[in-house]
């Protein structure tokens, strides 16, 4: 990074939420990192959004925009962004204090070779219970800020709650393109399967940000169960259609077999939505035994585990000299010496 404090661009897309876009900006404000930009895309707004950002002239960069959809709106705020690191918030969610200063500081310490940052989030249900993202989905990383090595390994088998909890190096963004915006929904599932082809990544164990599910007319919750497993199914499809990654390689079975459960679930979905009532109790039945194989399959030895190394332990410098060894491709192993004679740590499960 060219600088030890460099500027960070926080992307902020919405859409006629007018009545909640200044606690979210006054909520960024609060950021105990000072060196940052805030860049409001409204996405086609049709409430009263433009007279309550006006509230803020000289603090935050406003564009508009006719409704083009998430994917398009955080495309066209990286577009122009200063900010070496780039963070994305939603207008309905919120950060802790020290979210942006602690991932600046994990990357500077990482170096260059590592694209991004990801921390852990509180994810607020509709009953106002508070579950953490990292569980969900059994990514227990051993230390409090580490280099997680194996990115491309776990998610191919899980996805991980991301736009609100990770800061991207801008560099890396323009190299893979930004988002896909075909996505209506999901575009960061299939955003984070890119990036984690782009080497290891720097990981938070603390929740530094907070998802407020608690808003039931969110797009995501707006669209139906079967839209959702279809773009499950078309972000894997499109990873795997990618052509000359080593790291896409050496996961390309695991991704295989999670399109393969994709297409199982989609179907289930579908038939439980048929008129004929046998068909409803067949899709029943496959989702059940769906519920059934992944219980089963978190289970297996195999199921990948996070691989972490304490971030104090791994100068930036050792892991761009590793991956040039290995062409900037293969996937990251630490030197014994960082290990201490002992193998990367995973998470418990």
């Amino acid at each position: 990074m060219a600088s030890s404090r460099p500027l960070v661009s926080v992307v902020l897309p919405t859409y006629n939420r007018a009545d909640i876009i200044c606690s979210t900006i006054d909520n960024i404000l609060r950021q105990t990192y000072r060196n940052l930009e805030i860049v409001v895309v409204d996405d086609g707004s049709t409430d009263d959004t433009q007279s309550k950002l006006r509230r803020y002239s000289g603090r935050v960069r406003v564009v508009k925009q006719p409704n083009a959809g998430p994917a398009a709106a955080r495309n066209r705020g990286i577009e122009v962004a200063s900010g070496e690191v780039i963070c994305f918030q939603d207008s309905d969610d919120s950060w802790r204090p020290t979210k942006v200063a602690r991932q600046v500081s994990a990357l500077l310490q990482a170096g260059d070779s590592v694209p991004c940052c990801l921390c852990n989030s509180e994810v607020q249900l509709h009953d106002g219970r508070m579950i953490r993202s990292f569980d969900c989905v059994a990514m227990n990383p051993p230390v409090q800020m580490g280099i997680w090595v194996n990115v491309s390994e776990v998610l191919a088998t899980r996805f991980i709650l991301f736009n609100q909890a990770v800061a991207i190096r801008k560099t890396v963004l323009e190299k893979i393109g930004g988002f896909d915006e075909s996505f209506r929904i999901l575009e960061d599932v299939e955003m984070q399967l890119r990036l984690s082809l782009e080497g290891p990544w720097a990981v938070i164990r603390e929740p530094l940000a907070t998802r407020h599910n608690r808003f039931e007319w969110s797009l995501s919750n707006q669209e139906s169960e079967e839209t959702g497993r279809i773009y499950e199914v078309k972000a894997i499809e499109r990873i795997l259609a990618l052509k000359g990654n080593e790291r896409l390689e050496e996961v390309r079975s695991r991704m295989e077999r999670e399109l393969r459960g994709g297409r199982r679930r989609l179907k289930a979905t579908r038939l439980k939505g048929d008129a004929f009532w046998g068909a409803r109790a067949l899709g029943h039945g496959l989702e059940w035994s769906e519920r059934v194989h992944n219980a089963l399959w978190r289970r297996m030895p195999w199921y990948p585990k996070m691989e972490v190394v304490p971030l104090d332990e791994v100068a930036g410098a050792e892991i761009e000299n590793e991956l040039t060894e290995r062409g900037g491709t293969a996937s990251f192993s630490v030197h014994s010496s960082a290990l201490s004679g002992t193998e990367a740590l995973g998470g418990n499960r």
